[in-house]
């Protein structure tokens, strides 16, 4: 109980933090107004040209709302690899592992804290925009019952990224890497086109890799809010949630015995 209020105050305060400079969060979050509008420009004469108003189970309404909160679990991430890579360089990581706390934990409650309200502006904005351009979505209550996914997308989005900052332990810079895992979110995680209009190999196995688990399903989720896919986002998400946090404890451990050995 002691260490989860430890590490629920480092989120609050973090939370609380993230809100010192409101113009920076908005600024910041007005970035997905554009975004929205190109989408629905490229969409509107997508469904055009195909003659339909359903494409693959996929209303031209259900498009945008899917790409918004697609975009909303992209942009509301901070850049963790990149801070911990920049904790290498500069030193401080040797004073962030010797603080009186789990460093994982503590990236995850900074990291949490940083994201909510990121998220929710970033949510807000878009979904204005996307409610002005192609109308309400046509199942509001989708978004509550999406909520456990967005949150299971954030969890698998963390062990990724803390993954590839740890390998600064060994290569420094790790820019490389996060363009590699960002350009495999874009394509395999539907990113800027829903799994639904790939090809069914691919679609299959796009769906199997974490990926879509942290696009694809909880954004799919909040369109078609039904059980069955429910069940379905959550068990693949729960399995790479314990799969990726067993993979990054060791590499954790084999990354800071590294680190020690290296810095003497």
């Amino acid at each position: 109980m002691k260490s989860f209020k430890k590490y629920w105050a480092i989120f609050q305060i973090t939370l609380i933090n993230s809100l010192a400079y409101p113009g920076e969060l908005i600024g910041r979050s007005l970035m997905i107004i554009p975004f929205m509008w190109i989408f629905y420009q490229l969409w509107k004469v997508t469904y055009a040209a195909s003659g339909s108003d359903i494409i693959n189970g996929l209303s031209l309404q259900d498009v945008m709302w899917y790409l918004m909160l697609a975009e909303t679990i992209e942009l509301g991430r901070p850049p963790l690899a990149r801070t911990i890579s920049e904790n290498v360089k500069d030193g401080s990581i040797a004073y962030l592992l010797n603080k009186p706390y789990d460093f994982l934990l503590y990236q995850f409650s900074t990291t949490m804290g940083e994201t909510i309200f990121r998220a929710a502006m970033n949510a807000l904005f878009g979904g204005v925009v996307v409610f002005w351009l192609a109308g309400a979505p046509e199942h509001p209550e989708g978004f509550i019952i999406a909520l456990p996914a967005i949150l299971g997308a954030w969890v698998l989005h963390f062990c990724v990224t803390v993954m590839i900052g740890l390998s600064a332990f060994v290569a420094e810079d790790v820019s490389a890497f996060m363009w590699i895992y960002q350009k495999l979110a874009f394509v395999f995680g539907g990113m800027l086109v829903p799994l639904d209009f790939y090809p069914n190999w691919l679609r299959v196995i796009a769906r199997a890799l974490p990926f879509s688990s942290i696009t694809y399903g909880p954004a799919r989720l909040f369109v078609t809010p039904t059980l069955e896919l429910f069940v379905s986002v959550m068990t693949v998400q729960m399995i790479w949630i314990v799969i990726l946090a067993l993979v990054l404890t060791f590499t954790y451990r084999r990354g800071v015995a590294y680190l020690t050995v290296n810095g003497g």
